[in-house]
């Protein structure tokens, strides 16, 4: 029988169970604080269960999900880059970053993905599988376990396009922020999407207000489709048409990435066009009030399969400037951890491709 994992139950659901066993109903809670208070291991981690019922338990769910294999540590900053294996044996990337305000972490949503934005390592052997709520759940708690602190920031902008796993994302949300768990506000959550139109209204209606951020990565839909062949299927006034309607839904600040490309997309005459794109989209937003998004820049990171490289510092400073003196608020992403390197998905594949070269 293929065990279910029970971190994924919320509390009804566990509550459900517990009492279809005939067992009293706080059990239920109490085994809800191992899981995602205590960030419980095993069943014999939850010291005040009986027995009886953790065997019961075990005979239907598992609770092995992800166990770091490989951890880099940076010596400029302390981030973290972990490879964590899932049960089925598949792996996943997840990042630490230490800040001022808190420990935030960069978790996946996907094995691999299927997006196939040409600058990014993880969509290079396409998408494997969702994960599940569960799983990215225990990508939080095996860090925090690690590091032996709380996490009080987390970006789902790992592997994987978050709103191609729409109804696991969800449950990871309302799991994640419950207060009987970590009690995570969802304006400490940031999502990323390529741009996903019906899944970004659905997300404005969930009652979750975490801060969208959208990958943009270009000033056109010719331009877009160029990099991101997601863009083929949801026009860019489309894509900026339910971003509105998420802002003005949620009243949350959105976010715009844009990867700076040499040669592709950083010429001032790009920077004059998406000043102009952002400042007809920022005039429409609730009559116009300041704020409704910023943008951020983010140098590209190479990886080796692609011939992408990252612009020098005079023409990202220069498209930056071009911005600013439009009125758009714009920040040039922090690089973190540059001793451990790579772009998102470059561990896991180099992971997967020296765990191959070690079996021959």
């Amino acid at each position: 029988m293929n065990k279910k994992e029970l971190c994924e139950l919320n509390t009804e659901e566990l509550e459900a169970v517990i009492t279809g066993l005939n067992e009293p109903r706080y059990r239920a809670g109490q085994i809800y604080t191992w899981l995602h208070k205590h960030g419980a291991k095993s069943f014999e981690d939850m010291k005040n269960i009986p027995v009886s019922l953790k065997e019961k338990l075990s005979e239907s769910f598992r609770m092995t999900i992800a166990e770091p294999v490989e951890v880099l540590i940076s010596k400029l900053d302390g981030t973290r880059k972990y490879v964590l294996a899932l049960y089925d044996g598949n792996v996943i990337e997840a990042v630490l970053m230490r800040y001022k305000h808190g420990n935030s972490v960069c978790i996946s949503s996907q094995v691999g993905c299927r997006m196939g934005c040409r600058f990014c390592a993880s969509t290079l052997d396409g998408c494997v599988r969702n994960l599940t709520a569960a799983e990215m759940l225990s990508e939080i708690y095996r860090i925090e376990s690690d590091i032996g602190e709380r996490v009080s920031n987390i970006v789902i902008m790992g592997s994987g396009e978050p709103l191609d796993n729409y109804d696991e994302v969800v449950r990871f949300l309302r799991m994640i922020s419950d207060k009987n768990g970590l009690n995570i506000s969802a304006r400490n959550i940031t999502l990323s999407t390529c741009g996903i139109v019906p899944n970004i209204k659905r997300l404005a209606e969930e009652g979750l207000p975490v801060t969208l951020a959208l990958s943009l990565h270009a000033p056109n839909q010719k331009k877009r489709e160029e990099i991101m062949p997601i863009a083929k299927k949801y026009e860019l006034s489309d894509v900026l048409e339910a971003c509105r309607y998420y802002y003005n839904k949620t009243g949350r600040r959105l976010s715009f990435e844009y990867s700076v490309v040499k040669g592709v997309n950083d010429h001032k005459d790009e920077a004059e066009e998406l000043s102009s794109l952002l400042s007809v989209f920022g005039k429409k937003e609730r009559g116009g009030r300041e704020g409704a998004f910023h943008i951020n820049l983010i140098p590209v990171n190479p990886i080796k399969e692609r011939d992408y490289q990252s612009p020098d510092r005079t023409t990202l400073y220069r498209f930056k400037d071009v911005l600013e003196k439009n009125g758009i608020n714009v920040t040039i992403r922090r690089e973190m951890g540059r001793d451990i390197s790579s772009a998102c998905g470059q561990l896991r594949r180099r992971h997967i491709e020296n765990a191959g070269a070690g079996s021959d």
